[in-house]
């Protein structure tokens, strides 16, 4: 799809609503707002990216993703990226600039929180219990998942509610059946993965293709990334996008609350936007960057951070890997990229493991000759390159896959977003800086579950496996840096995301989650993010707002 629907129409002096970030979570604000009738704008740092510059049905896909499609902005290094240091963390973040947001090189993974996350306090006695319930998401996860067009099977017995899907699940393909098939032997739970890539065309949408390439964008426009599915509407109703700005402050009024933003376009000319609510949706890095770059004398701390929680408590989902190779010929090649199955099986706490929470198995192709380290696998250089290079990568191709477990990061104040006293950005904006620690629980958790993934590739008769217990470019899911609560000493937002400082600044990304899950989180961002708007917009007439 082009971008020809792109509206231009002058900025009003002072918008209802102004939105900072275009992907998962602002997307569902902009549209929802505007299509009730609040004038609002957005302000993205990024740019469109049309389909045609998605390289995956390009011969040179796997060497352009190297640099140019790599999810790691220290290495991309576009023009709308910021460095993020990382000295001090164990997992690189990875995410993308732009209209639509990391919704344009994510898997598609859809998965919706188990009802026992919202209550690992109760539970377990880890974390903290969310301050609403998974029945009271599920109406939003449904309509996110009709919006988005997800592709998936029925009556998945993992769930107490058994979720449907607007559309049949994509093909197991032969790389699923050698799964299954093992995890059939061992008696494990598996189900067809959902993802919101289109298994039959759907609205302007057409059918999943198989590239693999869905970690570089979607060149047919089959994965379902909110330039697609959000922002023509939200541009119909009437909302303003500003591309190429880059928010240097939250501004505020002489009461504290949020009324505007300083930000700086492309040719280095700094504005101001005026507003009566600001809605933050910057990603969980990206958020409590502007909280604490914005302070005031109302905030001395930081924007909303009496509670010096900003920024703490970062998860990232630590990632373990098994790849198993086998003398089959898989075509593990094609797509999707997403998850062919997910698993459940170990999920739950047990603690006669040695820890608590459990993690999501998601099977993923291998790829092409570069794709999931495939010509290399973490050998000795020796083994690795000239001649055993081909060798390693004939064995290889089209007949391994990876069984990955995204293990469940539990929330500590000690890993934190903070800003950098020496880096900057582009314009001359201090960048963050990541202070993260695998804990012992996560260490422990991934070690097991690995070990269990590797009797999966056994039992489905893998020739060969190789485990990462954690991989450094895993940092997909940015959560929790702008902790979810109903006490104001406790947490930075109440359940609906207003800030409990500042209550006409909404905070609707991934900052607010009180734990992380062993979930993807785009499911629950998307309906977190919905339901947060709709109360909003039903609550218009006893909203705080700045100017009144």
């Amino acid at each position: 799809m082009s971008n020809t629907h792109l509206i231009q129409r002058p900025l009003p002096e002072v918008v209802d609503v102004l939105v900072i970030g275009a992907g998962a979570s602002g997307s569902v604000a902009v549209s929802e707002l505007a299509q009730n009738g609040f004038s609002v704008a957005c302000l993205e740092q990024g740019d469109w990216t049309p389909a045609t510059e998605f390289a995956g049905d390009k011969p040179e896909w796997e060497l352009v993703k190297q640099k140019k499609w790599h999810p790691n902005p220290n290495v991309r290094q576009g023009p709308s990226d910021y460095p993020i240091n990382t000295d001090e963390s164990d997992v690189n973040p990875l995410l993308y600039n732009g209209v639509g947001g990391s919704t344009i090189l994510y898997a598609a993974h859809w998965c919706r929180m188990m009802p026992s996350d919202f209550q690992t306090r109760t539970l377990d006695d880890v974390g903290d219990d969310w301050p609403f319930t998974y029945e009271d998401l599920q109406p939003f996860y449904e309509e996110m998942e009709r919006t988005m067009g997800v592709s998936g099977l029925g009556g998945d017995p993992a769930y107490p509610d058994e979720p449907s899907f607007p559309l049949p699940p994509l093909p197991l393909g032969k790389v699923g059946l050698k799964a299954a098939a093992g995890m059939d032997k061992l008696g494990w739970h598996w189900w067809p993965g959902a993802n919101s890539i289109a298994s039959k065309e759907i609205g302007h949408r057409p059918a999943c293709l198989r590239y693999g390439a869905c970690l570089t964008g979607c060149p047919a426009g089959a994965k379902a990334s909110t330039d697609l599915t959000h922002w023509p509407d939200a541009l119909e109703a009437g909302a303003h996008l500003v591309t190429g700005a880059r928010v240097r402050e939250i501004t505020v009024d002489d009461k504290g609350l949020a009324s505007g933003a300083v930000y700086i376009d492309r040719d280095g000319v700094e504005h101001t936007q005026k507003a009566r609510i600001v809605v933050l949706a910057a990603n969980g890095v990206g958020t409590p960057r502007l909280m604490l770059l914005s302070k005031s004398e109302q905030h001395p701390n930081g924007l909303a951070n009496s509670t010096d929680l900003v920024g703490r408590r970062l998860m990232m989902h630590p990632y373990g890997a098994a790849v198993g190779t086998y003398e089959d010929e898989l075509e593990s090649w094609l797509g999707p990229a997403g998850q062919i199955l997910h698993s459940m099986e170990f999920y739950e706490t047990d603690k006669s493991r040695g820890f608590v929470r459990g993690a999501k198995w998601n099977l993923m192709p291998s790829g092409g000759p570069l794709g999931m380290r495939s010509g290399y696998g973490g050998r000795p250089v020796d083994e690795s390159f000239g001649v055993n290079f081909h060798k390693n990568v004939k064995r290889v191709l089209g007949r391994s896959f990876e069984w990955g477990v995204i293990a469940e990061d539990l929330p500590d104040e000690s890993n934190r977003v903070i800003l950098d006293p020496e880096l900057t950005d582009s314009d001359g904006i201090p960048a963050p800086k990541l202070l993260y620690k695998s804990s012992e629980n996560t260490e422990k958790l991934i070690k097991w579950h690995v070990a269990r993934a590797v009797e999966a590739h056994e039992a489905a008769g893998a020739t060969s496996i190789e485990t990462t217990e954690l991989m450094r470019d895993c940092g997909w899911h940015l959560l929790g840096t702008a902790k979810m609560g109903n006490d104001p000493k406790t947490s930075v937002v109440n359940q609906w995301g207003a800030a409990h400082d500042c209550p006409n600044l909404i905070i609707i990304d991934g900052s607010v989650f009180a734990t992380s899950s062993g979930m993807n989180p785009t499911a629950t961002i998307m309906a977190n993010a919905l339901r947060s708007i709709r109360h909003l917009v039903e609550n218009r007439a006893t909203q705080p707002m700045s100017g009144e």
